[in-house]
């Protein structure tokens, strides 16, 4: 199905001359003065190639047919991720270089949007929020009580995030998957 350029997003999939890309990132730049343009960050999925490419916001782009539905991600191994249809059962194996940098999010039973293609997995859609657990942060320091500063903590996941001052260690907290932003305290 062809779509215009400006309209492709993270996890999309092209098809470009008969190859399959998986898009990592996508953005649409407007100049003040010229024709606007669309630049799209890819992975070739036969052989996990990154690509760049620019197209003007208005060109047409073939978007490949990938069935997308809901998994829940189980373990680990030497193979690589294992997910399951929480309907069927029936489960899938996934490829590191698939997973990418979304590894350090997945948890036992996250429900996860896996786009397959021909029965292979392509693409994985994380849940736009995580709940994740600080292990270590700096003290609170008396009197530091501006809402704009922020101080930087670690994940039991292993990730680094910015949180505000009154956040100590073993508070369960609630980030962003893109960005890793701090959103809110877990209510939980």
């Amino acid at each position: 199905m062809k779509v215009i350029a400006s309209s492709i997003r993270k996890g999309n999939v092209l098809d470009i001359d008969g190859k399959l890309y998986a898009v990592l990132t996508a953005q649409n730049f407007h100049p003040g003065k010229g024709t606007p343009v669309t630049q799209v960050d890819m992975r070739r999925i036969a052989d996990g190639v990154k690509v760049s490419e620019r197209w003007r916001t208005t060109e047409q782009v073939e978007r490949a047919h990938v069935e997308e539905r809901d998994y829940d991600f189980l373990y680990e191994d030497g193979e690589g991720f294992h997910f399951m249809e929480p309907n069927t059962y029936e489960q899938i194996t996934v490829t590191e270089d698939v997973i990418g940098d979304s590894k350090v999010y997945l948890t036992d039973g996250m429900r996860v949007s896996l786009k397959t293609h021909q029965e292979v997995a392509i693409a994985i859609e994380l849940p736009m929020k995580v709940t994740v657990e600080i292990t270590e942060t700096e003290p609170v320091v008396k009197g530091q009580t501006a809402s704009s500063s922020y101080k930087p903590a670690m994940c039991t996941n292993g990730l680094r995030v910015m949180v505000p001052p009154h956040i100590g260690a073993g508070t369960r907290i609630v980030i962003q998957t893109d960005d890793n932003a701090y959103v809110e305290r877990a209510r939980d």
